[in-house]
Order: structure tokens, then sequence, then C-alpha cells
């Protein structure tokens, strides 16, 4: 008989291969409720659970945070009092805990500069390889790494900085209309009334130029002089001062100068948006968007400069290097032998670092591929594969949804890097959405039931085949269901829209048609083409609407944050908190104290808490970490001073009801119809277990564009809208995927057109027409390989997704 150590809190024995648990005890963090579970190390352990349930508060709030603060108790003072500000997990004990390792679901850098090569470390070995073992041309000087990157002072293109983008105006973009004189207002950036303005006509004036004719009647040679010239000349004007004549010298400066000054100076984001309609973007002249000096892109190696490198898709460039060691081994070139040895010796690291990167699906990508326009899943599987190579042993991977963003083709290639992390004697926690990973797991944590207050409660902790026995897990019946799938059936459209010659990115010249008054789901393979697809399309119909007799309604709802700091969240952007505002400048404490709704708000100095100036989160800056934020000291994170929290509205403060679910406010303010409506709508979109003062900063991707989906849905209701989605289902167990679909097929019955990109099977089967690229990502997809009903889908002998819909058909 097993002895107590080698026996989960259940009796459950140790998994093949595990050395032992990690013991938790008493987790209280979040929802949980007094949490006691056993974890097995070595092992693929998964959390499942319903959005909301609290498995990443135990995976990553409980075991996640605690062995980060053991591990900065043993470090500089300094760290430890920085790690004292962000506080420790709401447990009792955990025994057992191996130093941790997080991969969370983050969006990219703010900068355009940081790329895939930058992030993966891919572009400082190609740096390496072009400085030692390059082919420069003669009599050219030997370059430092350096001078290959567009950040640094030593590569950027002088012209544009390194940004490879070049800003100008042009005649027309500065006077929008010819038609108008200069005193009406023709040049766009001096068309105000106000001093700047009233000053510009005044110098024109005294320069004898006729400011009151049609700006297309003055010479070409006056116009190019007012817009471009580089002569400031200065001049004695006559203006008013308190209501007197006086006299002052203005010095003059062409249109193109003040705007590109303006824009230069200024801190204010209306007014640049204002001035950046006189500018237009296109590549830079001088490295023809390449963004390096023209001595770095002379080196070349396999015949083509590192920046043309740079933009092939991984899975092509291994080849090419290949190819340039083929050429210096028959010796074509001009190397000697040790940049031959260099050349081999960083190829072959270079090529490590890709094959882990292509083996996680990404071979679609290329290095210049900016971090801004890359997937939270995608980010987080090129940090994944930065671990495979590192070869660690003895830590615990807690990974948060890897397979997000992934097609079900590509999620077996995930499984075989995660189990690679486990073979080599590693711990892997992941919290994960995808069934299909939870059944090939070691052990299986499913926490709930329910989300928010109903959850917190391990259901089930065991091997995965254990939890169709559990009757009150939400997960067993989609994992292990037990009742037979009806025949897919697809609705009547209204009608077709072909949409022909449609290109983007990889999109080149495809035709498509578009149901309508049905749901459209656009499927295939990570980097087929599918978004691209789905924007190609948007704008090819919002062209259409201009010149249509009855323009259709188009809704693009795409995965951008709804805010960047933590000031921002839902209730806010719902424009549900603006009524809750209101009801509190109802209560007789507001009106005894003569507060109108403004008081309530923590964007108003005097509502607001002084120490977080109403964010309710302070910035913990950790140098050798990401930014990371913990709840203000003084209001606890309630947003507010303690004067405001005075008054109550049914015996809650404002910040209670800001700290509120979505499920608990719907019963609060369940005689509150404008409130109500909104949080019912965030109910159906499967969000009703965010906080209605949940930060912008803490949302996902697919939650953001669910709560933009809710804030639509609230909006008078047009018929005919075309509604435009870019994977909806991210982050969402398959219980609130069932209900999304619902609110979607809603959509459709009354009339509206859906067309979403997806990988969930279960909203291709809910879809009455599919849309599949492909048939690979990158350079190889782009190509429509089949476009049919569902069922008519399972017969399609191109279709990859066929077979996946048909396994989830049958399960």
């Amino acid at each position: 008989m097993p002895g107590s150590r080698d026996v989960d809190l259940h009796g459950t024995s140790l998994p093949t291969g595990s050395t032992g648990w990690v013991r938790v005890r008493g987790a209280r963090e979040h929802n949980l409720v007094e949490v006691d579970v056993d974890l097995p190390r070595d092992c693929f352990v998964v959390f499942t659970g319903i959005s909301g349930s609290g498995k990443s508060s135990l995976a990553f709030g409980t075991v996640f945070a605690e062995s980060q603060r053991r591990y900065f108790e043993s470090v500089a003072p300094y760290a430890r009092r920085l790690m004292a500000q962000v506080g420790s997990p709401d447990i009792d004990t955990i025994e057992g805990l191996p130093p941790a390792v997080a991969l969370q679901q983050a969006r990219g850098a703010a900068s355009s500069r940081s790329s895939l090569g930058t992030l993966s470390s891919l572009s400082d070995v190609l740096r390496l390889l072009y400085s030692r073992a390059g082919t420069y041309p003669d009599g050219a000087e030997h370059l430092p790494a350096s001078a290959f990157s567009p950040n640094t002072a030593d590569g950027a293109c002088p012209t544009c900085h390194g940004s490879g983008v070049s800003r100008s105006t042009t005649e027309a973009l500065l006077v929008p209309d010819p038609a108008l004189s200069i005193d009406d207002g023709a040049i766009g950036v001096w068309s105000t009334r106000a001093w700047v303005g009233q000053n510009v006509r005044r110098m024109v004036t005294a320069m004898g130029i006729d400011r009151h004719a049609p700006w297309h009647t003055l010479p070409q040679a006056e116009r190019d002089w007012l817009l471009f010239t580089d002569e400031e000349p200065r001049m004695l004007l006559q203006g008013h001062r308190l209501g007197k004549p006086n006299s002052y010298h203005g010095t003059w400066q062409s249109a193109e100068k003040f705007l590109l000054r303006n824009l230069a100076r200024t801190q204010s984001a209306a007014q640049r948006e204002k001035l950046e309609v006189f500018l237009a973007e296109g590549p830079c002249p001088a490295c023809r968007g390449k963004r390096l000096r023209p001595d770095a892109l002379a080196v070349t190696f396999a015949g083509v400069d590192i920046a043309d490198l740079s933009a092939l898709p991984l899975s092509e460039v291994c080849a090419l290097l290949d190819t340039g060691l083929e050429e210096q081994a028959r010796g074509t070139d001009r190397h000697g032998a040790a940049a031959a040895s260099a050349a081999r010796s960083l190829v072959k690291d270079f090529g490590a670092r890709v094959e882990a990167i292509i083996g996680l699906g990404l071979g679609y990508l290329s290095m210049d591929r900016s971090s801004t326009a890359l997937s939270p899943g995608e980010l987080q599987r090129v940090r994944l594969a930065g671990q495979l190579r590192a070869g660690l042993f003895g830590v615990l991977y807690v990974l948060d949804e890897p397979s997000a963003g992934l097609h079900p083709a590509d999620s077996e290639a995930l499984y075989a890097a995660l189990r690679e992390l486990v073979r080599k004697g590693n711990s892997l926690f992941v919290v994960e959405h995808d069934l299909a990973i939870a059944r090939q797991a070691d052990w299986v944590v499913d926490v709930g039931p329910g989300a928010g207050t109903q959850g917190g409660h391990v259901v089930h902790s065991g091997p995965p085949e254990a939890l169709q026995q559990v009757g009150g897990s939400l997960t067993a019946g989609f994992m292990f269901p037990t009742e037979a799938v009806g025949p897919l059936q697809a609705r009547e459209p209204s009608g077709w829209r072909e949409l022909t010659h449609l290109s983007r990115h990889n999109i080149n010249d495809v035709t498509v048609r578009i149901p309508l008054g049905v749901m459209t789901a656009i499927t295939g393979v990570s980097g087929a083409g599918k978004s691209s697809l789905l924007t190609a399309v948007t704008e090819r119909l919002e062209a259409e609407n201009e010149t249509a007799a009855t323009p259709r309604r188009i809704v693009a709802i795409d995965q951008r944050p709804i805010g960047r700091s933590p000031r921002s969240n839902l209730a806010t952007y719902t424009g549900l908190f603006d009524a809750v505002r209101r009801l509190f400048a109802g209560t007789a404490g507001a009106k005894e104290r003569g507060w109108a709704a403004g008081r309530f708000s923590f964007n108003v100095e005097a509502g607001r808490c002084p120490t977080c100036q109403g964010e309710g989160f302070i910035s913990i800056e950790l140098v050798f970490l990401p930014t990371s934020y913990s709840p203000c000291p003084t209001c606890h994170g309630s947003r507010y001073n303690p004067e405001t929290l005075e008054v109550r509205y049914r015996d809650r403060d404002v910040g209670q009801v800001l700290a509120m679910t979505v499920l608990e406010a719907v019963t609060f303010f369940e005689d509150v119809a404008p409130v109500h409506r909104a949080l019912t709508t965030l109910l159906d979109v499967g969000l009703g277990y965010l906080t209605l003062g949940q930060p912008a900063t803490e949302l996902s991707g697919g939650e953001a564009q669910r709560i933009k989906l809710a804030t639509e849905l609230q909006r008078p209701r047009r018929e005919g809208t075309v509604f435009v989605l870019d994977e909806p289902t991210g982050g969402l167990h398959p219980v609130n995927v069932r209900d999304l679909v619902r609110v979607l097929g809603r959509l459709t019955d009354g009339g509206d057109t859906v067309i979403t990109v997806e990988h969930d099977m279960q909203v291709v089967a809910a879809a009455d027409w599919v849309i599949e690229l492909g048939p690979g990502g990158g350079d190889r997809g782009g190509t429509v390989v089949a476009s049919a009903t569902p069922a008519d889908l399972l017969d399609e002998p191109d279709s990859i997704t066929a077979p996946y819909l048909r396994r989830s058909l049958e399960r």
C-alpha cells in the first residue's frame, strides 16, 4: 500500500514519473475558497474550468506568485523591498514548490522597433553573422554587429532614423479645398481664426499676396513658397492688443515647417491627431523602408542583405543560410577560413533557435514582424521556444492558454513541445481551455463549478479520465460528452455578396462569396491569412458603402485593448458607470453634501484617492522585470478618498460597486433598467466573472473584443448590420463558447450578417458557411482551399479543418 507521501488528499497515487507533490493549503487568492490541493511535480498538469472560475488564481496568483516571492527573499534587500510592495498570495502554506517561470499572455511591446527577431534574439545572431562572415563590397571597411541594427546610431538610416518610414506632406494634403481663399482657410493648418491664423493672414498681406483670391488662382510659385519655403523672413505687422492698434514683428515659416515643428513639440494627443491628417506615410526614400544605412545594406550573405533576409518567413531562412554556407565551401565568395568557420558556428546556432520556433507552428512569421503585430498567443509561443532551448532542469513552468489562436492542427505541435519540457525534467502547469490538450495531460485540476463567487473550489484533481465521473463539473460535459450531436444544419442566406480581387499581406487576388443574413466562419491553420482576408473583406464592404444607395452598417470588433492603463475599465467603456454615478448623486447623502454625479468619478480630483490619482493601483518598477501593479496602500484599490466612500447606495459605496462582478451586479441593479440592460449583454457574451472596475490592463484580447460586442449589442438595432469579429472565443471555456454562439445566432435571426475568424470547432459547426484558407501559413497560405457549409466541408478532400470538425462532432 502506498505511503502518505505517495498519495494526494484523496488517496490518488502519484502519476508515473512524478517525484512528489506540490501541496497547497488554505489558498484564498481572489475567489478561491480555502483551497487545499496536491499537484504532482515533474508532470504535465492542466487547470480547467469556465472563465472566471479561479483556475488562474490558483496557478498564477497562488503557486507562481509564492514561488516568485520565495525567490526574491533570497536576493538583494532592494528587490525584497519592492516585492513587499507587490504583496504575497493569500495562502496558509505551500510545500514542495520548485523555482517557477511564468509564460503569460501579453500584448506586444508598444514600440514598433521591437520585432520577433529582437524578442527571440535571432537578430543578435544574424547581425554577428553579417558582421563576421558577410560578403563586403571591394574596399569596404569591416562593420561591427551594431551597424546592422536599425535601433543603434551605427546602423540606423540617417534619413528616417531607423523607422523605415518617411512622413511628408503635399499641396493636396495641406490645401484640402483649393477653391477656398487663404482668408477662408484654404491652408488647413492655418484655417483657424485664432491668433495663429490671424498672424499668418497679416504676413500674407504684408508680402503682397492676395489672401482673398481662390487658392487655385494663385501663381504656382507663390503657392510653393507659402507651403514649402525654407526662408524665414521677419516683417513688421500691424495688429491689436487690448482693443488698441499696435505694431509687432512676425517671422514667417512655411506651412510644412509649421506642421512638422508643432508635431515635434506638442504633448497633446488631440492636437497631434489634428495635425497628422496633413501628413502621408510611405517607405523611406533613402533606405527603401529597410531602416539601415547604405553601407550595412551593401553587405550580403547568400546574395541577400540582412533586411531582405529578415523579411523572409522563418521556414525559408535556414535553407537560404545553408546556401550561403555551400557557396563558401565551394570558394565562390571571398571569405577566409576564419570567416567561414564563424559562419558555420553562427548558422548552426541560428538554425537551432529557428527550429524551436517553427516547431511551435510559427514558421510563417518573419524576423522583422513587429511585436505590436504579434498576437498574445504568438508572443507566448516565442517565449516558450526560448525556454525549450534553455534546457533548464527542475523548473516549474506555468503557462496561460498556450493554444490561444491555434488551429487544432497546430495544437498537436504545441503539445509535443510541452511534453518536451516535462521530458527534460521540469514540471508543467498549464491553464487551458483546449480540452484536446487536457485529455493528454498527466493530471487535471478542474476549478469551479461556476464563475466568480460561484467558483473558487477544486471540483476535481486527478487523472483526466477520472473527471468523467465528476457530476458537478461543467468541463466534464464537454470533455466526455454523453449526448449525441444533431446533424449540421445551415440556415438559408437572404442573399450573396461576391467580393473579387482581394489582396492583403499573403492574400493575393482572392475571390470569395459571402452569404448575407447568416454566419460565416473563416478558418485555417495559423498564418493562413484569415485576419488578412477579414480585413480585406471589411475594407471592401466599407468602400462599397460610399456609393451604395442603401449602405449597410458595418461593425468591426477587434481585439485591441479598450484602454492602456488601469484607469480604463469595463464600467467606463460600456457607459454603464454614467448611470451608476447618477444613482449615487441621487442619494440623500450626496444631496446633503451638494454633490453631483461628477463627484463619483475617479477622474475628478475632489472624489478620487490622492495617492493613486483614482487608478486604484500604483505601478512598481522592478528594473529587471516588467512593471507590475499593486493595490494602492491608501484606498486599497477602491480608487476614492474616504469622504466620497461615506455616501452609500443600498448599503454599498461606489468603490464596492466597482468591485462587484457582472454576475453580482445583475441582481443588485435588477430594477435599474439602463444598468441592468448593459450587464445582461455582458453576461450573454460570457463576461459574468469580470468586475465592473476590471482594469483594461488585465483584460485579454478576447475579453476586450467581447466587451466591445456587448457595448454594441446595447445600441438600437438596425436590420442588415454586418458584424465582423476576429477570434471572439479567445480565452473562453467551451460552456462560454456555447453561450457566445447563441448570441451570434440571435444576431443572424434578426437579419444581421456575422463574419468571424475562428479556430473553435464549436463555432465552425454552428456557422452557416465556412471559408477555409491554406493550405499552410505565410507564403504557403492565402488560398481558399474550401468554401462550403459545415456539413459539406466534411467531404472536402483538401480541408485540414474537416478531420477536426468530424472528431468534435463524434465526441
